[in-house]
């Protein structure tokens, strides 16, 4: 088993359980995307049904860390984004996400990155990123194939977050039950997964990604790799892309020139 500061792994029986474990938000920093990474390439190793992704503490995540968008560590950032969710998608098995708390930004990507969310009642989903002057790449990527477009863009767009419910109703969410019943949800979701066969499981995947025409990781690599360009390239030299992220860190509002 590999060793990692910020998350927690378990092998259950039949699913294999990455938890992240930098509370109270779990906060998503270079050394977790790096961990992220590694973590998703080695569960694909172990013979399991399924995947689960958790987290420790009142949030999901906070999403990720502002201070890696500076221009010292945003092209590092972003390679290891990119490779975190290249692995996330190499992964035959089904994947949930369990969340509690806030899914923001990169937390909600990682979220709706995987293939069934649960969620508690106090969930809440957003991606606030053009309020700090950037734009969201997984989920620009992700969401207007999991919504129709004008919902898509209400949630990048102004940026407002959404409760669990509403979620559920738009169709980003599998199930919503009260916090104090997640757990026994999320254990009653896996069982019905986990008495299937594994085989039949991962085919029945690859087979509903090429119905709506993904291929899976490949094809949204491709993809995502003309969104990278455009963050590191056209988003991140803008004056109000960098501006937003230094209001951020210095807790103030940001002043926007439009350039």
């Amino acid at each position: 088993m590999m060793n990692f500061q910020n998350l927690k792994i378990e092998q259950m029986q039949a699913f294999t359980q990455i938890t992240l474990s930098r509370p109270p938000l779990n906060v998503i920093d270079i050394q977790t995307l790096r961990e992220l990474r590694d973590a998703f390439i080695d569960a694909q190793k172990h013979p399991t049904k399924a995947i689960v992704l958790a987290a420790e503490g009142k949030a999901f995540s906070a999403g990720v860390d502002i201070k890696d968008h500076t221009p010292d560590k945003v092209g590092s950032m972003m390679t290891l984004l990119r490779e975190a969710f290249q692995a996330l998608w190499a992964i035959e098995q089904p994947t949930v996400a369990v969340v509690q708390g806030m899914a923001l930004g990169g937390g909600m990507e990682l979220a709706i990155g995987c293939d069934f969310i649960i969620a508690s009642e106090s969930a809440q989903f957003g991606q606030p990123e053009i309020k700090v002057g950037v734009f969201p790449p997984i989920a620009c990527l992700l969401l207007p194939r999991l919504l129709p477009w004008a919902k898509a863009l209400e949630l990048v767009m102004p940026g407002e977050s959404v409760n669990a419910q509403e979620a559920h109703r738009l169709g980003l969410v599998n199930r919503v039950v009260p916090a104090a019943q997640l757990a026994s949800e999320v254990t009653q979701f896996m069982s019905k997964l986990t008495e299937l066969s594994a085989p039949v499981l991962k085919l029945t995947k690859r087979a509903s990604l090429i119905s709506i025409g993904d291929e899976g990781a490949a094809d949204r690599m491709k993809a995502y790799m003309r969104l990278e360009k455009m963050y590191l390239e056209e988003l991140m030299p803008l004056h109000d892309a960098q501006e937003g992220i230094q209001a951020f860190i210095e807790k103030r509002k940001p002043i926007w020139q439009s350039k």
